[in-house]
């Protein structure tokens, strides 16, 4: 970005923005460079200008929720990084047990809103980080559940600046995945939900919660779980694992010894670091068991000379 796009964002916002902003300290890995703008957009129509002022100036637009699931490269990230999570927080459960929720809400948040409210099925979803529009974006799961079992309908921006309404059936989903357009941001999404029994509720919530206690590195900043599982029978944890990576360090970074498929920041870790990691990984995993590992983890601003290895052609 140049000089006169950025004051041209400054003029024609009132939402809170920062220029050459330290993404570490928006990502739950504690790592990257900086964004040239980063941008907190108030309302639907400032996002809109935003997005129309991006496309007609060719600036790359990136969003990100919490910051949990992406790894930013060292140098950061020449574009606007677009974040809804200030202020794109509405929620509302309604008596038939639907949830109307905005794409900045916590997805902690609204699960547990949903059982305050005796819905019941969300609960093994309660430690997963993010915003419910990422969560919404990339199938997120845990013990079994996925959001998209109650997905019913969404909202998104698209690209030009323009509202798109989406109805279940019209989005595929599988496996930390989705068909949301890659060029949309999600705005809006409802959830179809049923009512649950109180003890049924607070016995599947305490099973996820006391799971990810026990098998995940929670003391440490990490982006949760760096590859996806290969199969429904087959982790990636597991195979990393075996190819006996456990512990494997580099610089601040390490392959936890708690849980194979997360790479913790163990203090002053990089984006290099990391990277080093995940394709050693990868490299150990495909030479013992001729299995490609899958990233889940996003990667921003990277060099495509230096990625270009980890992506299926």
């Amino acid at each position: 970005m140049n000089q006169k796009q950025k004051k041209d964002i400054r003029k024609m916002l009132t939402s809170v923005m920062t220029f050459d902003e330290p993404l570490a300290k928006h990502t739950t890995f504690g790592i990257g460079g900086p964004a040239a703008c980063m941008v907190l957009p108030e309302t639907r129509k400032e996002l809109s200008t935003l997005l129309k002022y991006a496309y007609q100036e060719k600036i790359s637009a990136i969003f990100i929720g919490s910051g949990s699931n992406i790894l930013v490269w060292d140098r950061g990230f020449d574009g606007i990084v677009i974040s809804l999570k200030k202020s794109f927080k509405n929620l509302s459960i309604k008596q038939n047990s639907q949830i109307i929720v905005e794409s900045g809400v916590m997805l902690g948040t609204m699960v547990k809103q949903a059982m305050a409210a005796e819905i019941g099925g969300l609960e093994s979803l309660v430690g997963v980080p993010g915003t419910v529009g990422g969560a919404l974006i990339m199938n997120a799961g845990a013990f079994g559940s996925e959001i998209s079992k109650y997905f019913e309908a969404a909202k998104t921006m698209t690209i030009e600046g323009d509202i798109k309404s989406y109805k279940k059936g019209e989005i595929e989903f599988s496996y930390r995945h989705s068909t949301f357009p890659k060029n949309e941001i999600l705005l809006e999404a409802t959830f179809q939900c049923k009512r649950g029994k109180p003890g049924d509720i607070l016995k599947e919530r305490k099973v996820a919660s006391e799971g990810r206690k026990s098998n995940q590195p929670l003391k440490f900043r990490s982006a949760g779980s760096i590859f996806k599982n290969p199969s429904d029978t087959l982790a990636a944890g597991y195979l990393i694992d075996k190819a006996g990576l456990k512990g494997t360090e580099r610089g601040g970074a390490a392959i936890s010894e708690k849980h194979a498929n997360f790479i913790v920041n163990m203090g002053g870790a990089t984006a290099a670091d990391v990277l080093y990691l995940i394709k050693l990984a990868k490299k150990y995993v495909a030479k013992k068991f001729n299995i490609n590992l899958e990233l889940e983890v996003k990667l921003i601003g990277f060099p495509k000379a230096i990625t270009q290895d980890i992506y299926y052609a």
